[in-house]
C-alpha cells in the first residue's frame, strides 16, 4: 500500500519487511546531501535547517489505517533525509504509540552534530547511520554536501557522541563505490572508533547513476573489517525478493536509503 506518508512493507536487507514513513513528503528530493550514488537522483531542495514538512495530525490519520500490517519495522526514511523534519521526535513517538513496531531511522549522519537531532533519534529502537568516506575530500566527492553541512569530522564525532548516550541498537552504513573501494582499511578504523552494534556494507545494487561493485570486491572489503564484530553485507543479506522489488521501490521514489 502507498499513501501520501506510509509506503510499503517493501523488502529490505537490512530490516526485513519495512513499513515506510516519509515525514519529508517533498516533490523531488530534500537532502543536505547528494550522493553520486542516490537512487532518487539529484537532489532537488538542497537544505541542512530543519523544519515541518508533514503535520503530527496528518501522521495520525495514516497509522489508523496500517494499524494491522505486517512488518518488522516502521522506518524513518523516504525522499531525504529524515532528521530534516523538526517533528521527527515527536513522530516517532507517536509511532510507537500507535503501532506495536520497533520503528528505525535511516539517517546520513549530516545532522546528528546537533543534540536535538541526536536526542530524537535517541528515541527510535534502530538508527542506522551513514559514513562513507574516510576523509574530507572523499565526502565532498561522493557524498556532495550542501552547503553549510557539516564536516566529515564533526559528523563522526557526533555519532560518537550518540553512541555515548543511545540505549538502542546503533547500525553504520558504509556505501562502497568505485571511488572509495581502495580505502576499506581506513573505513574500517572509522568504524573501529564509532563502535556500532553492526557494520552494513553496502554497494549501490538499486538503479542509480554509478555501477555497484561485485560480489568479489566486497568480500575483500569485508576482509578489512575482520576485527569487528557484527559485520554483514549487503550480498549475504540480500534476498531475490529484495533485488527484484529494486524497480517497483524506484516508481514509488520512496525506497530505503
Amino acid at each position: 500500500m502507498v499513501n501520501s506518508i506510509i509506503y510499503g512493507p517493501v523488502p529490505s536487507w537490512r530490516l526485513g519487511r519495512s513499513l515506510g514513513i516519509d515525514l519529508l513528503s517533498t516533490k523531488g528530493k530534500a537532502c543536505s546531501f547528494d550522493c553520486i550514488y542516490c537512487q532518487l537522483g539529484r537532489t532537488t531542495h538542497p537544505l541542512v535547517e530543519r523544519k515541518e514538512f508533514v503535520s503530527l495530525d496528518k501522521l495520525a490519520e495514516e497509522l489508523k489505517v496500517v494499524r494491522d500490517i505486517a512488518a518488522d519495522y516502521v522506518t524513518f526514511s523516504g525522499v531525504g533525509e529524515p532528521t530534516l523534519a523538526s517533528n521527527l521526535g515527536e513522530a516517532i513517538a507517536l509511532v510507537r504509540s500507535v503501532l506495536e513496531l520497533p520503528v528505525a531511522v535511516i539517517t546520513n549522519s549530516s545532522l546528528m552534530t546537533r543534540e536535538d537531532v541526536r536526542h530524537e533519534l535517541g528515541l527510535a529502537h534502530v538508527v542506522v547511520a551513514k559514513v562513507d568516506a574516510p576523509s574530507e575530500e572523499l565526502f565532498r566527492q561522493i557524498n556532495r554536501p550542501s552547503v553549510g553541512c557539516s564536516t566529515l569530522d564533526g559528523i563522526i564525532r557526533s555519532i560518537q557522541l550518540f553512541r555515548q548516550e543511545y540505549e538502542g541498537k546503533l547500525a553504520l552504513q558504509m556505501m562502497f563505490v568505485e571511488a572509495n573501494k581502495s580505502y576499506a582499511p581506513e573505513m574500517a578504523n572509522i568504524a573501529e572508533q564509532l563502535l556500532p552494534d553492526e557494520v552494513q556494507i553496502n554497494t549501490p545494487l538499486r538503479p542509480c547513476a554509478v555501477p555497484p561493485l561485485a560480489p568479489e570486491d566486497i568480500s575483500a572489503i569485508r576482509q578489512a573489517f575482520s576485527s569487528l564484530r557484527g559485520v554483514v553485507t549487503v550480498y549475504q543479506a540480500s534476498r531475490p525478493d529484495v533485488v527484484s522489488l529494486n524497480q517497483e521501490e524506484t516508481l514509488l521514489r520512496r525506497p530505503e536509503l
